[in-house]
């Protein structure tokens, strides 16, 4: 059976794919274990040079699986451990050393646009949609983004995304500077992969470097919010009034 990341290696770049379709490659705990799994094995390949993050079927991640919200609320170590997990994938991302470029298409929601964010280059498909829904169901944002979004669009912005939870394309993300760049849906993994293949083939050592440097400002105030945004959800998950927005939205859809 296949398991719900799937991982090849060509030309020097490591693919890795959210392979949950029939929930929009929703976050659970087997596929953030998987995730975690496989980005681990391809940051200690020396052969990998960048990596390539997307989704199967017709979204990249449409954030939390609501599905399984009573698995994820039924205590205090189950509800950390997930959220800990969480943030353990975009501790990789982020703090790795390897170059990320996304792959991005159909819904980026919640923890699937944070991991988009946490990607060095995101690559849009041109029908991509994303908001974070996370404020609205008295949740709280996850992936560091408390700290990588107002570097990114400002702080007025990121209260506005994060606050209102307005859906905005792909385009918008990009005037943002949230996408990197926007193609056309046929091309969006091609158009990652060639990227990810250039930086694969250039000098590693200065590409890591690179890559560590210019974290390295930023490490200490990603690795906090990190923190209080885990403390922070955790409290949210645990809230009961949470579990009846939740159920009220809809527990048989990803969120």
């Amino acid at each position: 059976m296949p398991g719900t990341v799937q991982s090849e290696t060509k030309d020097g770049v490591a693919t890795l794919t959210l392979n949950r379709p029939e929930r929009l490659n929703a976050l659970n705990d087997a596929l953030l274990a998987d995730l975690c799994a496989a980005l681990d094995a391809a940051l200690a390949d020396d052969a990998v040079g960048a990596l390539v993050l997307r989704g199967a079927g017709r979204a990249f991640c449409a954030g939390d699986d609501l599905k399984e919200i009573e698995s994820q609320t039924a205590g205090e170590a189950q509800t950390r451990a997930f959220i800990e997990a969480i943030q353990a994938v975009s501790r990789r991302l982020v703090l790795g050393d390897r170059v990320v470029v996304g792959a991005i298409h159909g819904w980026a929601v919640g923890g699937g646009l944070e991991w988009a964010i946490n990607c060095d280059l995101a690559v849009f498909a041109e029908g991509t949609r994303c908001f974070f829904p996370e404020i609205a169901w008295g949740m709280f944002p996850t992936g560091g983004v408390t700290a990588i979004l107002p570097r990114i669009i400002g702080l007025a912005k990121t209260r506005e995304l994060l606050l209102l939870g307005e859906t905005f394309d792909a385009h918008e993300a990009q005037a943002m500077g949230l996408a990197w760049r926007v193609v056309p849906e046929d091309e969006v993994f091609d158009a990652a992969h060639e990227t990810a293949a250039r930086i694969a083939a250039l000098p590693q050592p200065a590409v890591r470097d690179l890559k560590r440097v210019l974290n390295r400002a930023g490490s200490l105030d990603v690795e906090g919010a990190l923190a209080l945004e885990t403390e922070a959800t955790v409290r949210r998950f645990l809230d009961p009034a949470t579990a009846e927005r939740v159920k009220g939205f809809g527990g048989s859809r990803a969120g």
